[in-house]
Formats: structure tokens, C-alpha cells, sequence
């Protein structure tokens, strides 16, 4: 193998595979970024057996082959190379590989490309292009709730499915780790109708989420029984599904909060934000007083100290006292557009609803604290 190669373009390729990449790894073929040069690309793959990324690149191709090297070293490398430089990678030996830019040059340990694995070839039963802002807006809105508790593992990734509603069928996105609930929705493109209902894990999402900026207009989507595959303007990700039924979501999603409470988003996300400082680590609870003009904010810590910071508001309940923890508060208003956000609440020890007053396609749960 022989080949060279702007620098740039490499490193845009290797940075998107090699995070993929455990940093520890049992089976030392894993740490590596599988490099197979052709007639005028170089193709870099990487994979932990669960998800796969693979990216072409533009490059000049002296001798075709494949071998495999550490991802995280050799990105590494190329990442402290000069801007606007060549690399050129050689083969010269079996078991060694050779990076050359200017007067620097490093030679790597390498192993066999026979023995970097693949995933099992995917047969789809459902295709679909997607536009890249609608798939942006279902994973931006819904990751930050993902469990990361492993017993419950099918609470591991977002929930995608179908639904019928009354402005047609819409593609939803839903994550709960059981505290809080985030669930979005997009009109299905077309080739979505009928699809089963499917979880993709967290690490393939927070990979996508790294993709969105080289993509373009719209993203492709094939899916089968066990796992799918987006296509992004040269990069495939490829992800095993993870095998488990996603629970009744639509049980835990109040329908008769009749008190509602609206705070201006950008005054709200400060007050809990500067509150919340005096919270214990462990709680970070926040107690409500409602009343029909105002909010009052506090915090009571007894190894910290009190903090209270006051809101107009308004509400069309009478008194009301309720907690919640506050990072959550953050997670979910901290990324709303609109000026105003919509509390739906029933009492202090029911699930409350959350939502942006811009944005009628995303809806929140959140379940209160004892303060």
C-alpha cells in the first residue's frame, strides 16, 4: 500500500472514525482504523462490533492495499501535522506502516487487514431519506434524557417509531431514564410508514450527532430487524439496534394537568442556574412556590446555605408548592427557542409537563422531588 494525501482531508476522515474507538480495548484489532487505498480514495474504517463508521477520502494512489493501524495514534499524528500539508502512507514491510510529511516521519506497528472485522451485511426492510434538520431537531431534543443505568439497557438509546395523529403520520423520537421523559416528533418521510419500532443506542447517537455538519440536505436511512445504517455524503455509520421493548411511553404523559404556568425561558434558566449553586450534588432540588402572579425560586442546603430568587409569572391556579431537580429544569429549558415556557402541572407529587412556546413538535415529563 502507498498512497498520499492532504492532510486536511485525512483528518477529517480519521477524526469522525477513530471516535468510535474504545480507548481500552481486549481484542487489540479493535483499537485499530482499518485504511484500504484505491484508484484515486482512501477508505478508513472503524468499529467496536457494535457500530461501525466508515469514510472515503480523496487521494493519489501509488500501490492499492490494505493494512490497519491504531486509530487514536495516528489521529494523533495527523492532527499535529502542519495545515496545508501532504502525508504519504507506505507499506514497506508487513506488520509496519510509515507516515511521511516534510521532514517528519513515523513508523507505526500495523496488523493484518484480514483480521479487522465486519458487521454482518445489512438487508433492509425499510428505506428512507430523511432532511438533515428534522433528524437533527428528533436527536437534539430527546438525547439528553437517555439512561445511563444498564439494568434498565432498553432505556440505553432513543426510541424511533410511527405514530398516527391528527395532522398525519408523524416519525417520533422518545428517551427516559425514568425521571424525565423527552418526546419529539417530525413528519415521516416517505418510506417511514409501517416501520417497526426501534432503539438506537446512545454511543451510535452521539456519533450521528457528530455527523450532522458534513451533511447536507437530507440523510438516508436503511433499517432491518437488528440494525441501521445512515448514509452521510461519503460517511456510512452502521449500528446494531438494541434488543429490548421500549415500555408504554404514552402511559406516563399526563392528560388532565389543568393548572398552567408560563415564565419568561431566558430569566427562568438564569434564576434556577444561580439557585441551584447552594443545591446539594447529590439532590439539586429546587422548590416552586407558585402563586397567580409570580415564581419564587429557592434552595435550602444545610451544609450550603439558602438561596431564593423571585419570577413574574403567570398562573391560573391558586398557591402551589412543588420540586424539581434542577439540572434536569436545565437540560430541558436550557435548549428552547421561544421567549415563554409552558408548565402543565396537576399537583406537587405528579408528573408535570413542559413545554417551548415556539415549538409545538416537542413535548417534556418531568417527575417533581420532595423539598
Amino acid at each position: 500500500m502507498r498512497l498520499t494525501i492532504e492532510r486536511e482531508a485525512f483528518l477529517n476522515a480519521l477524526s469522525h472514525v477513530q471516535s468510535v474507538v474504545e480507548r481500552r480495548n481486549t481484542i487489540p484489532i479493535l483499537a485499530n482504523v482499518l485504511i484500504q487505498a484505491r484508484d484515486g480514495s482512501v477508505r478508513l474504517t472503524a468499529t467496536d462490533l457494535e457500530l461501525e463508521v466508515v469514510e472515503d477520502a480523496p487521494a493519489m494512489t501509488e500501490e492499492e492495499g490494505a493494512t490497519t493501524v491504531p486509530a487514536h495514534l495516528l489521529h494523533d499524528i495527523v492532527r499535529k501535522l502542519p495545515e496545508g500539508s501532504q502525508l504519504k502512507l507506505d507499506e514497506p514491510e508487513p506488520g509496519r506502516v510509515t507516515i511521511t510529511s516534510g521532514r517528519a516521519r513515523f513508523m507505526l506497528s500495523s496488523l493484518p487487514a484480514e483480521e479487522f472485522p465486519e458487521l454482518a451485511a445489512l438487508e433492509p426492510a425499510n428505506t428512507f431519506d430523511i432532511g438533515t434538520d428534522d433528524l437533527r431537531f428528533l436527536i437534539d431534543r430527546t438525547r439528553f434524557a437517555i439512561s445511563t443505568e444498564e439494568t434498565r439497557y432498553y432505556l440505553n438509546g432513543i426510541h424511533f417509531h410511527t405514530k398516527e395523529t391528527d395532522s398525519g403520520v408523524a416519525l417520533r423520537a422518545v428517551a427516559t431514564d425514568g425521571h424525565r421523559l423527552a418526546r419529539a416528533e417530525v413528519a415521516a418521510p416517505s418510506g417511514a410508514e409501517g416501520m417497526p419500532g426501534i432503539i438506537v443506542p446512545r454511543k451510535a447517537v452521539l456519533e450521528l450527532g457528530r455527523l450532522f455538519d458534513v451533511a447536507k440536505d437530507s440523510i438516508s436511512v436503511a433499517l432491518s430487524e437488528n440494525t441501521i445504517r445512515f448514509s452521510i455524503d461519503g460517511v456510512v455509520l452502521t449500528s446494531k439496534l438494541i434488543d429490548g421493548k421500549f415500555p408504554d411511553y404514552e402511559r406516563v404523559i399526563p392528560v388532565d394537568n389543568d393548572k398552567r404556568l408560563e415564565v419568561d425561558t431566558k430569566l427562568f434558566c438564569q434564576a434556577v442556574d444561580r439557585v441551584s449553586i447552594v443545591s446539594s450534588d447529590k439532590g439539586r432540588a429546587v422548590k416552586f412556590v407558585i402563586s397567580p402572579e409570580s415564581l419564587l425560586l429557592s434552595v435550602n442546603n444545610p451544609d450550603a446555605g439558602v438561596a431564593e430568587e423571585e419570577l413574574a409569572a403567570s398562573f391560573n391556579g391558586g398557591e402551589m408548592e412543588i420540586g424539581f431537580n434542577a439540572r434536569y429544569l436545565l437540560d430541558i429549558v436550557g435548549q428552547f427557542s421561544g421567549d415563554t415556557t409552558l408548565f402543565e402541572l396537576a399537583d406537587s407529587g405528579s408528573p408535570t409537563i413542559i413545554r417551548d412556546s415556539d415549538e409545538e413538535r416537542a413535548l417534556y415529563v418531568l417527575m417533581p422531588m420532595r423539598v
